[in-house]
């Protein structure tokens, strides 16, 4: 991303709906929004394969592992507003794990992007499918979306909730229920 050409369009921008730049409190903002979106949409310059690196482990484990409540963050492509929640990760281990960090690092390397949650819970799940050879995968993501609470319909309690199963969790009806009620349990 170009941060000069980007301090430009924020500039640009600010006097479009009527502000003065080179206000006292907006003297630095186009700096501050470029550096800002540098960083929010980092994941374009992520390649999931060399995030997650060496951290895939040989395991004869071949059970249920879930992290859940993984913040989320991410940009509504439609609006360019932010949406945020929380994703919750399952996967059938089959001879291989996943550096338990490796999968938030996922998430984010998806979700600092401009994206819908649809397609985010699924790039999560095969992304994770395919690092591994999972038996199966599930990622649940419930988010709020600016869009929906800030403009439009104003709806300030929406909660918007996704998922994607794949594998043993889409095709076994148990192993699904097994995720499913894992992920919903409360620790104590």
């Amino acid at each position: 991303m170009n941060e000069n050409r980007v301090q430009e369009l924020i500039r640009e921008l600010l006097v479009e709906i009527g502000e003065d730049p080179n206000r006292e409190g907006l003297v630095e903002t186009p700096r501050r929004v470029a550096r800002a979106y540098s960083f929010l949409t980092q994941g374009y310059a992520q390649e999931p394969g060399k995030i997650v690196g060496n951290a895939v482990f040989e395991s004869e484990v071949n059970n249920m592992i879930i992290a859940r409540d993984i913040e989320v963050y991410s940009l509504c492509e439609h609006h360019m507003l932010p949406f945020f929640g929380k994703c919750h990760i399952g996967y059938i281990a089959k001879n291989k794990v996943l550096g338990v960090s490796k999968l938030a690092r996922i998430v984010d390397c998806f979700a600092r992007r401009l994206q819908i949650q649809e397609r985010l819970t699924s790039q999560i799940a095969k992304e994770i499918m395919s690092t591994v050879n999972a038996e199966g995968v599930g990622v649940v993501m419930e988010c709020r979306h600016l869009c929906m609470m800030m403009r439009g319909v104003e709806k300030q309690n929406s909660i918007m909730t996704t998922s994607t199963v794949l594998g043993a969790l889409h095709d076994e009806t148990a192993a699904r229920a097994e995720f499913l009620e894992l992920i919903n349990r409360t620790v104590s």
